[in-house]
């Protein structure tokens, strides 16, 4: 349907330049009847007062009422100039005059907000609403397991089957992310690191961030106590790992729902680097690196036997002078191919003795954080941009 105001209406014939406007027109009304060919009857004014009727392109005066073709533009037939056309392209500078002046207005008035006393609330369409849209949200998914967890694998406790999901894999990968704040300005920042499944790269299979206090952090700097998360794709906490301050040796702790299952010491030494990893009370492996450039670190038991492997991997000259975002391999190895399961059975992997236990990989994981915090970690002078200041 086609009603224009008294002002629109005014203001298209005063463009079109070939007509007077002698009274004052109003389309109030909608299309009442049928008047002519293509014509529609809007108004009917009282007798005796001009209207304006268009006919076949013309605008004239009539007293019969205002008339209105059905047609998009206006034509002459008769040949001679051509009337205005009333076209897309005028009526969308119409438009854009007319929200030209509602923005002049909204600027000088204000613009109203809309009143919500009235409002109804439908509780059930926005329950099916909200219900439609979650489908179309993508949803999160843990990797699946790349060792079968039976046998050595095979949860023993709840606290086991808890991070089963995260440990339960022949290879780990551990990227520390890199820290702007302390790059560019010295200001020691909170670590965070992503970790990725080997079978799995195109997801991460969960998370380490560390809380601390940011005066400890400026302060203590390597030396600071802090507590580190570790979630899974999820952003489930499995466990954490707990580091409190230390001046000579470190030792870091393993706890799952707050209940201490392991810790890791490290053993003073002039250059060599050596840890002694404990589940409980019982000492079930030893890290003993010969130092220097080596960055090989090996788990083995009483016997000298290999258990799992942990290598700081080179990312870069860029990286490694300017960052402190290393990248850490858990390799816990296999001793038998048949715990392996899906793209695992590619990967060559480290021959161990024997498996490790979900504990004890928890406890190697807690030893690699101790690593890139005690070794590969260098950190921004105080405030003084890319310098490197080691220990």
């Amino acid at each position: 349907m086609l009603c224009l105001s008294k002002r629109s209406l005014s203001s298209l014939l005063l463009r079109s330049g070939s007509v007077d406007v002698t009274a004052a027109v109003s389309c109030s009304s909608l299309f009442s009847s049928l008047d002519g060919v293509g014509l529609r009857k809007l108004h009917s004014p009282p007798a005796g007062n001009n209207t304006i009727l268009l006919r076949n392109g013309h605008l004239s005066c009539s007293k019969e009422g205002v008339l209105f073709p059905t047609f998009r533009r206006f034509s002459d037939a008769s040949g001679e100039t051509p009337p205005p056309r009333v076209d897309r392209d005028f009526l969308a500078k119409l438009w854009v005059s007319d929200m030209k002046k509602l923005k002049e207005r909204e600027k000088r008035f204000g613009k109203k907000k809309a009143s919500t006393k009235h409002r109804v609330d439908y509780p059930e369409e926005d329950a099916a609403y909200e219900q439609s849209s979650s489908r179309y949200e993508p949803t999160r998914q843990q990797p699946p397991v790349s060792q079968s967890m039976s046998g050595p694998l095979k949860p023993k406790t709840s606290d086991e089957a808890k991070i089963a999901t995260l440990l339960a894999r022949s290879n780990l990968l551990i990227t520390r992310d890199i820290e702007w704040a302390n790059l560019v300005l010295g200001f020691e920042q909170e670590n965070r690191y992503a970790v990725v499944d080997v079978c799995y790269p195109e997801a991460p299979v969960g998370s380490i961030r560390e809380q601390s206090h940011v005066i400890m952090r400026q302060l203590l700097r390597t030396r600071r106590p802090f507590v580190a998360s570790i979630t899974d794709a999820l952003g489930n906490e499995l466990f954490r790992v707990r580091r409190p301050f230390w001046w000579v040796t470190s030792s870091i702790y393993a706890e799952i729902d707050g209940e201490e299952i392991g810790v890791v010491h490290r053993r003073w030494h002039l250059w060599r680097r050596i840890y002694d990893l404990y589940l409980g009370n019982e000492q079930f492996a030893v890290v003993e690196n010969p130092g220097f450039w080596n960055w090989t670190f090996t788990v083995k038991d009483a016997d000298g036997e290999v258990l799992a492997q942990i290598d700081r991997d080179w990312r870069g000259f860029g990286f490694e002078i300017l960052t402190d975002a290393g990248q850490y391999a858990i390799r816990f190895g296999k001793s038998d191919a048949a715990f392996q399961s899906g793209p695992a059975k590619m990967i060559e992997e480290l021959l161990v003795k024997r498996p490790l236990t979900l504990s004890e990989r928890a406890v190697v994981v807690a030893l690699a954080i101790s690593l890139d915090n005690d070794y590969f970690s260098r950190h921004g002078g105080w405030g003084i941009p890319f310098m490197a200041v080691g220990e």
